[in-house]
């Protein structure tokens, strides 16, 4: 939708720009957390599309795109349809690669997830058997995730929860990932989240197992093999669980990773520096959808998140490269790639700045208070309001800037410990 409303903008009422997308909702993913224990429902956090595009004179398809014809420039739709296109900006997100696992997932497996609303809408039924019958929870990642502060937000919410409902002494928690250590997050680590995400951990009671390769899960048993720094296996795990929320790796869109030579092995679109297909130049991609390489070897592999600045920042650019192409130019537009993030622990969270994303980088931090939990939910309004009423200005870069700023002044005012 950001990239719709900012090529609308930019490129004017002489050309047709149109939303193709699944759902007829949109859906704020990051409120999942939330919704699993019961703070938001799902009128709360998504709305039907077509009316606010079409204030816009955008033009809305709610159908699954079922194959790509990247030569002829041509959709084909669930339905039979067909579109044609002259540019083509891919922003499917991922698909989640449960099956990666035996017995791992909501749907043919025994793991939750809140990755899509629906599945968040399930682990909260979930989470309403653990309160009535409590019992050990075990929250985390598969082998191959990439996308790990959901994960680290839904074990510190659903604590924050137990407590209200004064189940925790009765829910021992237990975080499993792959990642080497505690807030590495895909990332090699950003600041001190290592020593913030620790210290979290051990306030709350929650235990954890890091380099952790899950290999099998079953009705209530989550098999985990634990490895060195050198990929050995060093301790085998048989985990019992009463809940378990456990985030997949991704892979690409069946009708996506099927275009011949758009994509990598795992299905994730291969980009240039300006975000088009090498191989086809009318298709653009940005988001979790696009190849990007690990920050490094891990002994469990890990893959890099794409955060939301970075990617506003990838639509922007694309938008701004197609323009030149209308002009006749060649693209000359970047993403800036940087990382900022706002996570929710429930009553504190912590935001982070990695810029760029890939190590080394220029700011480097990591910081925690009661304040990011509010600028979390501000955040929520501000987005989805956003949406509704079409701006094209980039949301992610006002509204983090400022977070920057107040935080920057916030080390001027008080002093550092040590």
């Amino acid at each position: 939708m950001p990239a719709a409303y900012e090529a609308k903008a930019l490129l004017g009422a002489e050309h047709r720009v149109t939303v193709i997308n699944a759902s007829a909702d949109f859906q704020f993913v990051p409120s999942n957390p939330w919704l699993a224990v019961g703070w938001r429902q799902r009128q709360d956090i998504s709305f039907p599309i077509a009316s606010y595009l079409a204030r816009k004179n955008i033009d809305f398809i709610a159908q699954v795109v079922t194959q790509i014809d990247a030569e002829a420039r041509r959709l084909t739709l669930a339905d039979g349809r067909h579109v044609d296109y002259d540019w083509l900006i891919i922003t499917t997100g991922p698909q989640l690669a449960f099956d990666d696992v035996p017995g791992a997932g909501p749907e043919t497996g025994y793991t939750q997830s809140i990755c899509h609303l629906s599945h968040a809408e399930t682990c909260h039924e979930d989470f309403k058997r653990l309160c009535a019958d409590p019992g050990p929870v075990i929250i985390g990642a598969l082998p191959g995730a990439s996308c790990f502060g959901p994960a680290y937000e839904y074990a510190m919410i659903l604590d924050t929860e137990l407590r209200r409902r004064k189940l925790r002494s009765k829910v021992p928690i237990l975080y499993v990932t792959p990642e080497p250590y505690l807030g590495h997050l895909g990332l090699d680590g950003v600041g001190d989240s290592k020593g913030i995400m620790e210290h979290e951990f051990r306030e709350q009671g929650i235990r954890w197992i890091t380099n952790a390769r899950t290999t099998r899960i079953s009705a209530g048993v989550m098999q985990v093999e634990e490895l060195d720094a050198q990929g050995q296996v060093i301790k085998t795990h048989e985990l019992p669980f009463r809940h378990s929320m456990m985030l997949p790796a991704f892979k690409g869109v069946a009708a996506v990773a099927a275009v011949p030579e758009l994509c990598n092995a795992r299905g994730f679109v291969i980009v240039d520096e300006f975000q088009r297909s090498p191989k086809y130049k009318s298709i653009y991609a940005a988001g979790v959808c696009i190849a990007i390489p690990p920050v490094g070897p891990t002994p469990v592999p890990c893959g890099v998140p794409k955060t939301g600045y970075m990617i506003e920042s990838m639509v922007t650019a694309i938008v701004h490269n197609i323009e030149e192409e209308l002009q006749g130019r060649l693209p000359r537009h970047k993403g800036s790639w940087q990382a900022l993030c706002l996570a929710d622990f429930g009553r504190t969270g912590a935001m982070f700045a990695a810029i760029p994303q890939i190590p080394p980088r220029d700011t480097n931090w990591f910081v925690s208070g009661r304040w990011v939990h509010y600028a979390k939910i501000a955040f929520e309004k501000y987005f989805i309001r956003k949406m509704k009423i079409g701006s094209s200005e980039p949301m992610y870069e006002k509204y983090m800037m400022k977070l920057i700023g107040f935080k920057r002044l916030q080390d001027k005012i008080l002093p550092r410990k040590g």
